[in-house]
């Protein structure tokens, strides 16, 4: 059994988007497939490791937002098997809604960004309930059912390795700064910080993050991240309780991240780099939303 790292070059920018392309036997299954705008460097990238998009009869996304599940359908629509989670289903399906609502938020940026969502034919897509398995060739993959970046997120199991999606962080390869992945509308700390303590009681040695790549130093990793998760809650319950408004909350949030970022060593480019695929904006934004629904808790 092989694991391959694809490399998407996400807007021309190398190290921001992987997908995992895991051989065994004589059978392939890609993991997580990218937005649509970067599947032809995704097809180019097979391509060099001496595939074929027919070759790849199985696809497994971890959730649907389009940098991890946008070219979905497409892969589908070549007569590859998807599984996701439950929830997620109905969406590759029919993705109309979440292109819309996408849409709304990217405006005229939304083809350049994120390309085209096709639907997938429905006797196309499985679900896979937590602890089902598939086998690719003679390597059992297991779907475990991880919520707290999005409600219908799984991290999926290869013995004593974690293909992640966003539910360990994000981490653009070797650099020490922690990005807390918390897109609106569903991030939930105590979902989420549940699900990492999953993964820290599983012991695997190696996670392979969607954003970016291998992570051996797994306890440590995870560990950080799960303090990360908390830190930027309380930080935002902080400032919404002293009452700053939504574009305040942005601008401390980014000051904030980028000062920690910097000081672990990134450069101003670097930093440029995590904003392309995780802005502060947007971040400060899910958690905002999350303190505003759970004032109480």
């Amino acid at each position: 059994m092989r694991v391959h790292t694809l490399d998407l070059q996400f807007q021309n920018t190398p190290g921001l988007i992987a997908a995992y392309l895991v051989e065994s036997g004589h059978e392939l299954a890609l993991i997580e497939t990218g937005p649509g705008s970067t599947l032809p460097a995704l097809q180019q990238a097979l391509q060099l490791k001496g595939f074929q998009p027919k070759d790849v009869r199985h696809v497994l996304v971890t959730h649907i937002h389009l940098d991890h599940a946008g070219a979905a359908g497409w892969w589908a629509q070549q007569g590859a098997q998807v599984y996701c989670h439950p929830s997620a289903a109905r969406h590759l399906v029919d993705p109309s809604r979440l292109v819309d609502s996408a849409r709304r938020v990217y405006a005229e940026q939304m083809d350049t960004l994120w390309g085209a969502m096709l639907p997938a034919p429905e006797d196309n897509v499985t679900a896979l309930a937590d602890g089902e398995s598939i086998h690719i060739g003679e390597t059992q993959i297991t779907a475990w059912d991880t919520p707290g970046h999005a409600r219908h997120h799984h991290a999926f199991v290869m013995g004593d390795a974690c293909f992640t999606g966003d539910v360990a962080g994000l981490r653009l390869g070797p650099q020490p700064y922690l990005s807390v992945t918390s897109a609106p509308p569903q991030f939930d700390p105590p979902a989420y910080i549940a699900s990492v303590d999953r993964l820290l009681a599983a012991k695997f040695s190696r996670l392979y993050l969607t954003h970016f790549g291998e992570v051996t130093e797994v306890e440590n990793h995870l560990s950080g991240y799960r303090r990360r998760i908390e830190e930027v809650h309380q930080k935002v319950r902080g400032w919404i309780s002293q009452g700053l408004s939504a574009e305040a909350i942005e601008t401390h949030y980014r000051e904030d991240e980028k000062a920690l970022a910097t000081a672990t060593g990134l450069t101003p480019k670097d930093w440029q780099r995590h904003e392309i695929i995780n802005s502060t904006q947007m971040c400060a934004a899910g958690v905002r939303l999350y303190v505003e629904k759970n004032a109480s808790i």
